[in-house]
């Protein structure tokens, strides 16, 4: 069985094509990498990317994307609706075939000392990679956003894991991190109350006493003219994408507002659509195995 792992990258990039594509031809160009996906948001300015391939090709490809990242992306000059703090904002890698957990872990810390050491950029290890708790949440170690860096860094519990702990100005802070899949999960509203969005994201996210693996903020879609929960749903096994949908649904109805849409970004576990079809079609008996597609390629 052949070693795979799967790489993540989020890049703080999401209108300019050509810088995507250059970055992307990084990874494109790997021998024994494949590029699954790639997406462009204007609003967040975000750019998602997905490969797979055998370990230590993905790290160096992971590594050559990074490096053509931080020469054509300026932090100092960058907006958007997502939170954000470096031009290669995150880095994570999850176990696919015969890699376990911890051998993540290990590449992850690789992958994290040669950004800090060959690109001069401040990483922090996150999620399974963590070296203490309160680095495990992304949204802890990312809290303060790129202009708020300079001066985290200077904080004794804030030193990085890898690189300098003075602030790469153009390029930002990077963290990188073994993790399970997770499905990248939003949903539009019909209003352009961005307040309302960020009161029903608090009531889904599990910091805020919402669900256990739901990370959920609300932001503004300005080019449509509504408003978004987005969320992170890091384990689906346990906190499933119908039963936050049926939640935010419920809650915007409270404030008059329809759900009109929701999105998947990325690519998703054929599981946790399965999950959803099976809860909203109350089908009975149901499992994977009758799905043709899978049937077919196994």
């Amino acid at each position: 069985m052949a070693r795979i792992i799967q790489c993540v990258p989020n890049f703080s990039e999401g209108k300019d094509k050509e810088i995507i594509e250059k970055i992307v031809e990084e990874i494109r160009r790997m021998d024994e990498v494949k590029l699954l996906d790639y997406s462009m948001d204007k609003d967040h300015n975000r750019s998602v990317v997905t490969f797979i391939g055998e370990p230590e090709k993905v790290i160096e490809a992971a590594f050559n994307a990074s490096k053509v990242a931080s020469e054509l992306i300026d932090m100092r000059t960058h907006t958007g609706g997502h939170p954000r703090m470096g031009a290669t904002d995150v880095i994570p890698l999850i176990p696919i075939s015969d890699v376990t957990m911890e051998e993540c872990v290990k590449y992850s810390k690789e992958l994290g000392r040669r950004i800090g050491e060959e690109l001069g950029i401040s990483v922090f290890l996150y999620e399974k990679s963590a070296e203490t708790p309160a680095r495990e949440n992304l949204a802890d170690i990312r809290r303060g956003q790129y202009e708020g860096m300079a001066d985290k860094l200077k904080q004794e519990e804030w030193q990085p894991d890898f690189g300098p702990n003075i602030l790469n100005e153009k390029a930002g802070v990077t963290a990188v991190g073994a993790r399970m899949p997770l499905v990248a999960f939003n949903v539009n509203l019909g209003t352009d109350d961005v307040e309302i969005a960020k009161k029903i994201a608090k009531s889904v996210r599990a910091r805020t006493g919402g669900f256990t693996y739901c990370k959920a903020i609300g932001l503004e879609i300005k080019e449509r003219n509504i408003v978004q929960v987005s969320m992170n749903m890091v384990d689906y096994t346990q906190t499933s994408l119908f039963r936050v949908f049926d939640t935010i649904e419920r809650e915007a109805n409270r404030y008059g507002v329809n759900v009109i849409g929701s999105e998947i970004i990325g690519l998703v576990p054929m599981q946790a659509l399965v999950d959803v079809a099976d809860y909203y079609l109350k089908l009975e008996n149901f499992n994977s195995s009758q799905i043709l597609e899978k049937r077919m390629f196994e």
